[in-house]
């Protein structure tokens, strides 16, 4: 359904996207804050427009959407550049346009939706293969499965798993392979982490090891061993370094950080939070140091709160920015 199908006037629909962009721009105080609670109370044709955005964000938010990236770039051009206007302009049509049917035809993530076993944003699901092998996926994860004659195989779509791989009883065995766009693991007897981003992953070991192979050159892999991790791509496996016990925290359903940065212990937290959180540059480089509940981001928001200079302010349900205090 498109805002005009809403009643909603194209020039309020370009006003709430120009909100959007500006909300979003880092630079957001109190006058600008007031100003937008004003333009918001002045008309329902206002409130409408806004609710429609909150509602494709809501939806795009959990299959990655590039909305949400298309959003960052116009946020840092110029507000009254030509660029800006053609970059709110595009949003326009995304967000009033049907944009979730723009996602869904043209993005690979909705193929996520119909995999064999998929997580939302939040979500943790652990799973026993038929042969008894232990899968558990982390927050936004997908996966399918294929056992054949000749191979157990998951393919990791998106998102992070940990595997504890079970002896197979079938004759002849079959080996174990998760494969994923950029390449192919096969662990040995073994328990570990996969992770992947775009066309990279990552992996951690923690028994074991794991022969990984990039997609693009097979003869360029490594093999993994307990205690290591490596990142890869699809044509290179780079040299394994100690696993920090912290890395697979969320298998105990926790975040562990030591001594991180604000600004990257929030990328992390906002992998478990519907909506988008953000941090002001002013405090990104804070440092963040404990032991924190996957399952309760708002409690992880009001202990950071408590430790450190910062305030939190909720926009809206699905914008959340920590600020200095």
């Amino acid at each position: 359904m498109s805002a005009q199908d809403l009643g909603i006037p194209p020039h309020v629909a370009r006003a709430a996207v120009e909100w959007l962009v500006t909300l979003q721009g880092g630079e957001t105080n109190e006058a600008s804050l007031a100003a937008w609670r004003h333009w918001l109370s002045q008309h329902p044709d206002h409130a409408r427009a806004w609710a429609r955005i909150e509602a494709v964000n809501a939806r795009l938010r959990d299959v990655a959407s590039p909305l949400t990236t298309a959003v960052a770039h116009a946020a840092l051009t110029p507000p009254r550049s030509a660029s800006r206007r053609r970059a709110v302009q595009a949003l326009v049509v995304a967000f009033t346009g049907g944009a979730v049917a723009w996602a869904a035809r043209d993005h690979a993530p909705l193929q996520d939706w119909l995999a064999d076993v998929h997580t939302a944003v939040g979500e943790q699901r652990l799973l026993s293969l038929a042969d008894g092998t232990q899968v558990r996926l982390n927050t936004d994860t997908a996966i399918d499965i294929a056992f054949t004659s000749t191979e157990r195989r998951v393919l990791l779509r998106r998102g992070e798993i940990h595997v504890q791989t079970a002896p197979d009883h079938h004759w002849p065995t079959r080996p174990f392979i998760v494969a994923t766009a950029s390449a192919t693991l096969r662990p040995m007897g073994t328990r570990f982490a996969v992770r992947v981003s775009g066309d990279a992953g990552w992996i951690g070991v923690t028994e074991g090891a794991v022969a990984v192979r990039p997609q693009a050159d097979p003869t360029g892999g490594r093999i993994i061993a307990a205690g290591k991790q490596a990142r890869f791509t699809p044509t290179s496996v780079d040299a394994p370094t100690p696993l920090p016990e912290s890395d697979t925290a969320w298998t105990d359903g926790m975040i562990v950080a030591t001594d991180m940065r604000l600004a990257d212990f929030l990328a992390e937290v906002d992998r478990y939070r519907p909506g988008r959180l953000r941090c002001a540059p002013d405090v990104a480089d804070l440092r963040v140091s404990g032991t924190f509940p996957i399952a309760d981001t708002d409690r992880i928001l009001d202990a950071l709160r408590t430790a450190l200079p910062v305030r939190i302010q909720f926009l809206t349900r699905y914008w959340t920015t920590v600020l200095p205090a």
